[in-house]
């Protein structure tokens, strides 16, 4: 079975909607992982944003980079630029995917507001993530 792992800056939540998307759109076909260059823990809204969409990730974790070095991935997607920059070497075979999605965490505004930019990034990522399983599998 392939494996994936989504990386990002804190895996707080970029990393953890891809994750709960390729997974669903992978369907068994694939393992998925996400994991950050530092841990942020879960973000709530990440969760909530993705329960509207009948995705629950409330049993994710915040994980580091370095807990999957021993992991031989077949892909690695980076969300951010930041994650990209920073990573440490990362010895792997794996395919290397990059698209820096906007950190809706960083968002400002009412709460309707906050609310439309955590789904704005939620639904890129879920035509990302579609896309990619959609492809590669």
């Amino acid at each position: 079975m392939k494996k994936i792992l989504v990386l990002c800056t804190g895996n707080s939540c970029r990393s953890q909607l891809a994750e709960g998307y390729l997974r669903h759109f992978a369907a068994g076909r694939a393992e998925v992982y996400s994991a950050g260059v530092e841990t942020h823990g879960l973000n709530p809204k990440a969760v909530e944003t993705m329960r509207a969409d009948g995705i629950d990730i409330s049993k994710h974790t915040s994980n580091n980079i370095n807990e999957y070095q021993d992991v031989a991935f077949d892909y690695v997607i980076t969300v951010c630029d930041h994650a990209r920059e920073v990573c440490p070497f990362f010895p792997s075979d794996a395919k290397k995917f990059h698209y820096n999605f906007p950190d809706p965490a960083k968002a400002t505004g009412t709460e309707a507001e906050i609310n439309a930019a955590f789904e704005r990034v939620r639904d890129m990522i879920k035509q990302y993530s579609k896309a990619f399983i959609e492809t590669h599998f």
